[in-house]
């Protein structure tokens, strides 16, 4: 930030911001609260009209429990050249937005740096990072020509957030699923069934039914049958006592 600026910073916690305190780190001061000599409390929030150099440290939120927040950077350089980026880390796979500006224009061409080396320029004094990772974390620093350069300024990237199934909660592709697994194993199991009502009827002894065709006897076959019911009664009729 600009020396003489003004900012505003507070504390919330789940829509709720009670018991939050401001608290801060510099090269003159350690653990030092809101109103304990700097800045102007509201609540959960701080109000400083007017930031000088010596202002520049890490600031945090802290519980009446002793919980902590994640703490940012601010840096109140003095100088004519100052470099805008991100006071809270960047997650994965965003793009990063780096902005170079005097007290009086924020869109000269500026030339960007990262940990000491050259990463490009910006015509319109800023530059755009798409989809950073864990390697872009470092230093940042830019150059105005004429004007000056920005003193550093650390960019943190963190991890990807993990997000739950979206099949647990969109039930349309829940429903697409659960009719792929039906049309899948269906078959599966019907033929499954074949095979077990197979195996059983083969073990059990039963054969699967056949079908039969049943024809008239011929005449000759009839005259056949004819006679052999005389032979049998006439040899029954033999050895009958």
């Amino acid at each position: 930030m600009f020396e003489g600026q003004t900012v505003s910073l507070s504390c919330e916690e789940d829509d709720s911001s009670a018991g939050w305190t401001l608290r801060r780190n510099t090269t003159r001061e350690t653990r030092t609260q809101c109103g304990g000599g700097w800045g102007r409390p509201a609540g959960s929030s701080c109000t400083i009209s007017y930031m000088v150099p010596w202002y520049s440290g890490e600031y945090w939120c802290e519980s009446r429990e002793g919980a902590t927040s994640t703490s940012i950077s601010i840096t109140v350089p003095g100088g004519p050249v100052i470099l805008q980026s991100p006071v809270l880390p960047v997650t994965e796979g965003q793009d990063l937005t780096l902005h170079c500006r005097t007290k009086t224009s924020s869109n000269l061409p500026a030339s960007f740096y990262k940990d000491g080396s050259f990463i490009g320029t910006g015509p319109a004094g800023h530059m755009t990072i798409p989809h950073v990772s864990r390697s872009d974390e470092g230093l940042y620093r830019c150059n105005i020509s004429s004007v000056g350069e920005s003193p550093p300024s650390r960019v943190s990237v963190s991890g990807r957030p993990e997000t739950s199934d979206p099949l647990a909660s969109d039930p349309v592709p829940l429903v697409v699923r659960l009719v792929v697994h039906l049309v899948v194993f269906c078959p599966y199991c019907i033929s499954t069934f074949i095979m077990v009502s197979l195996y059983r009827c083969r073990t059990t002894g039963k054969s699967p039914p056949l079908a039969t065709v049943t024809t008239p006897p011929t005449q000759a076959e009839e005259g056949l049958d004819d006679n052999y019911d005389d032979v049998i009664a006439a040899v029954t009729r033999e050895h009958h006592f």
